[in-house]
């Protein structure tokens, strides 16, 4: 069972960083992470508290994007074209099919959500120019952006001399170079002077941040395969940006009136509360402190709805017609 399981997590893992979709959602997060450097610049406040929420904001919309996308290409797309009849004849359970599919979009998932976070750090280090006398962060443009042009010709070499898929051998450069450019930036300071390891870059509740939004990202993973099963690439987005968009404000339009209302107390504790992934408010107070607990129980929290909405998935997939 578990040789088969993971057979088909490999397989979805392969076909997922293999879709455009999945390279081109990676590039926009990129670009888009980039560009918050620039808008965070319009504020009467902290710029570089923006910056983060921007950055944070921005992965948890990428990771919807791409969890809702790289599902329906994994599953519907599979049932549509009738390929999972292929594997379901064989003696595959249906629930083994689907957690094998699970597992491996949270592989891509995971190796994607790593990618943009060395990207966010990056753009954290270099943070918000105040003024036009502001100094460049050299380390960070030059080894950036010399870390993309590093991927794209390893991958174009690739595809070129070797026929390898140009978007999978991309993802496959871009994890150790990115990783490697953070690294080499973390030596040196704004004038490539070397410094202490890793001073002025993130730590601790940014980082503990990151995990939260991490969570909400597997969590809605399982809401776009479980929707999949039913729902064709548009249908599966939109229900995910509804889950996101509920959970999001659960507290406020839920909470507060679930004693009164039976109706608010039921979708209170059915919809997800997705507002404990969002700590923003703690990570700019010098008072409040996120603690590992915290994200713990927030990462169980989440699991636990993985759990359910991965069986709603199976029962709904049961009577699925793959043929």
């Amino acid at each position: 069972m578990f040789g088969k399981l993971f057979g088909i997590a490999a397989n979805s893992f392969i076909e997922t960083v293999r879709q455009p979709i999945y390279l081109v959602i990676l590039g926009v997060t990129a670009f888009l992470m980039i560009m918050n450097v620039g808008l965070a610049a319009f504020t009467l406040d902290d710029d570089d508290k923006l910056l983060m929420d921007l950055g944070l904001s921005t992965l948890l919309l990428s990771g919807m994007f791409l969890a809702s996308f790289s599902a329906a290409g994994v599953l519907s797309r599979e049932i549509e074209n009738k390929t999972a009849l292929t594997v379901i004849s064989k003696p595959v359970s249906r629930t083994t099919f689907l957690g094998g599919k699970y597992l491996g979009l949270l592989a891509a998932l995971v190796v994607a959500f790593y990618i943009s976070f060395m990207v966010f750090v990056m753009t954290q280090r270099h943070a918000v120019l105040q003024t036009s006398a502001d100094p460049w962060d050299w380390p960070v443009i030059a080894f950036g952006f010399g870390g993309l042009l590093l991927v794209l010709l390893g991958a174009g070499f690739c595809n070129y001399f070797y026929d390898m898929e140009f978007a999978s051998t991309a993802v496959g450069w871009a994890v150790p170079v990115f990783t490697v450019a953070v690294g080499l930036i973390a030596c040196f300071d704004e004038e490539f002077k070397v410094q202490t390891f890793w001073d002025g870059m993130i730590a601790g509740q940014p980082i503990a941040a990151a995990c939260l939004v991490l969570c909400g990202v597997l969590l809605l993973a399982a809401v776009a395969l479980a929707a999949s099963t039913r729902l064709g690439q548009i249908s599966t987005l939109l229900t995910c940006a509804a889950v996101l968009a509920i959970g999001l404000i659960s507290d406020y339009a839920f909470g507060r009136h679930a004693e009164d209302s039976a109706v608010a107390a039921a979708v209170y504790r059915i919809v997800p509360n997705l507002s404990l992934i969002g700590v923003t408010q703690a990570l700019h107070s010098d008072e409040i402190i996120v603690p590992g607990s915290y994200v713990w129980m927030t990462a169980a929290y989440c699991g636990l709805y993985v759990a359910a909405a991965l069986l709603i998935g199976v029962a709904l997939f049961q009577t699925r017609e793959v043929g």
